[in-house]
């Protein structure tokens, strides 16, 4: 007992006596009390200037939020005015003459003004080249259909002017519940910046209105630069989304260790109703560079009578520091030539070594994640791969990867499986006698109104090759899967593509239908083969036709088909 005891004893005294308390004893010792004192005094002072600086920037900040709030809150009535307008010419016949009459806006923060139908499709604008546009995909048309209140989408760029822009959009629903059309406003972020001047032109302070990703929707006219470009700093936004969400408030201010390790206090507001933040940044460096410079100047003189102390220590020391550092440097050597599986070992290093080799561990642990972080996008290059580049659909090689796994799975599940295969009419002849890059076009229409019929029957599309394009329908019947196949042939005539050479004078599809329920008898390329067949069959027809596998005109002879 008496052994333990003195062991223990031994390693609290070596913890205490380490290195480094060793050589701070001695300092103590040495220094004159009043330095430090000093030194203590004008901390303070430093701690009260950046506090003091850090509610005057937050008021500002609070103030600026507002004052962008008051934007946002315009263009919402302007647009609620708009969406009462439309509905009323909605009730008359002639809703975009009645708005174009009616409401004459004149706002700096709004560029455009717009009208979408149920289908995303813009049917009136303040820019006449947005009419027709499709924002049926873009995220705020969504909620705003989806929840039916003002929303204010992130930064992106406009498809009809090709510029920076964040939207605005609000159903029409709000107001007429039986209107399907949301309006749809595009605001000036160059107005929006000149709403921070009174933030820009102070050193040390940069002051930026964000969304919710983090891209610069704003700022004074001395950060311009920065506006449509990710903050500098990517650490800054999670910092204080969790700020947030610890204390519950859309204000407040935080202290940030930047990127670059300056030290920075925050102050952000959220603008009311959008996922936007105003952030005002104050580097303590620069705001409080000249107490620095007399702080820098007293820890100097202390350091330097601390330094004559310690160089007799050092030589007594070197024993000490220099067999930790090899330990330490002969493991990252390890590291360095592949043994990503090496950690420095903290139990056989001195106390003062032990968060060095936490560090070094924890860096190791991070290029390990980078690593599996690379793999993964190796991954997504490997679906970007997948995808055709003419219809907007998967390639081959994409719906090959999904065939096999919706037939495995409806193997397992002991469910149907169909396959369309879809044929474009006479495409050669379209090509020949339009050129490749209509051919291109067609196609890639086609592939549009594929995904979409697709997408509503929770299929999936693909360009099986040249003019011949596939739908895989998990869980469909032979019936279903007709259905579908007949929506498929109908909707491409209504898109009415002019083509000379069929005689039908428009460009059509045959479509050839097969359903099968695997099991361990049949094969994936069955189904292929079986669909084939019946798109031979609606070409024997006379195209623009949709046949089923198994079933056949009764005024032709039988025709063999897949098993």
């Amino acid at each position: 007992m008496s052994r333990i005891s003195f062991n223990r004893k031994r390693v609290k005294l070596k913890k205490l006596l380490g290195i480094r308390g060793r050589l701070v004893l001695v300092a103590l010792i040495m220094v004159i009390p009043l330095m430090l004192e000093r030194a203590r005094s004008l901390e303070d002072t430093r701690a009260t200037q950046i506090a003091a600086a850090s509610h005057e920037y937050q008021k500002i900040a609070e103030h600026s939020a507002a004052s962008q709030r008051e934007v946002v809150s315009s263009v919402e009535a302007v647009m609620k005015s708009s969406a009462y307008v439309y509905a009323l010419g909605t009730d008359a016949g002639q809703p975009c003459a009645i708005l174009r009459a009616s409401l004459h806006v004149e706002l700096p923060w709004i560029r455009t003004l717009s009208i979408a139908d149920k289908n995303g499709i813009i049917q009136c604008s303040t820019l006449p080249s947005m009419v027709g546009l499709d924002l049926s995909d873009r995220d705020y048309i969504k909620r705003a259909t989806l929840t039916r209140q003002f929303v204010l989408s992130d930064y992106l760029f406009s498809r009809a002017t090709q510029q920076p822009a964040v939207i605005a959009a609000y159903p029409v629903a709000a107001i007429d519940s039986t209107s399907e059309a949301t309006v749809v406003a595009g605001l000036n972020l160059n107005w929006m910046s000149r709403v921070m001047n009174n933030l820009g032109g102070r050193p040390g302070v940069t002051a930026e209105l964000v969304d919710s990703n983090g891209v610069v929707l704003a700022a004074p006219d001395d950060l311009a630069s920065t506006v449509t470009h990710p903050l500098d700093d990517k650490t800054l936004l999670p910092d204080i989304i969790k700020h947030e969400a610890a204390t519950n408030a859309q204000s407040g201010a935080l202290t940030h260790t930047s990127s670059d390790g300056h030290r920075k206090t925050v102050s952000f507001a959220r603008i009311p109703g959008t996922d936007a933040r105003l952030v005002v940044r104050i580097d303590e460096t620069a705001v409080t560079s000249a107490i620095n410079r007399e702080i820098r100047s007293a820890y100097f003189q202390l350091c330097f009578v601390v330094l004559i102390v310690l160089l007799g220590a050092l030589v007594i020391a070197e024993g000490l520091i220099v067999k930790p550092i090899r330990a330490v440097t002969a493991t990252a050597v390890r590291f360095g030539r592949g043994d990503r599986a090496a950690r420095a070992v903290r139990k056989e290093l001195p106390a003062e070594f032990v968060p060095l080799a936490r560090a070094f561990n924890a860096m190791a642990a991070q290029l390990g994640q980078r690593e599996r972080e690379l793999l993964a996008s190796n991954s997504r290059l490997t679906v970007m791969a997948s995808v055709d580049v003419v219809s907007g659909l998967a390639n081959r090689r994409g719906f090959q990867s999904r065939f096999d796994f919706e037939w495995l799975k409806a193997e397992q599940n002991e469910a149907d499986l169909a396959l369309l295969m879809v044929d474009v009419d006479h495409f050669k002849q379209f090509n020949d006698n339009y050129g490749h890059p209509e051919g291109d076009a067609c196609l890639g229409q086609l592939g549009a109104a594929l995904d979409r019929i697709a997408g509503g029957a929770a299929g999936f599309a693909a360009r099986y090759g040249g003019e011949e394009f596939c739908v895989l329908l998990p869980g469909s019947s032979a019936a279903q899967a007709q259905d579908i196949g007949n929506a498929i042939r109908t909707a491409v005539q209504d898109l009415a593509m002019p083509h000379g050479a069929s005689s039908h004078r428009i460009v059509t599809v045959s479509v050839g239908v097969a359903r099968v329920r695997p099991n361990g008898t049949l094969r994936p390329g069955d189904l292929i083969e079986a669909a084939d067949v019946a798109l031979y069959e609606a070409k024997h027809r006379g195209r623009n036709a949709v046949v089923v596998h198994g079933q056949r005109d009764q005024r032709d002879p039988p025709v063999s088909l897949a098993s």
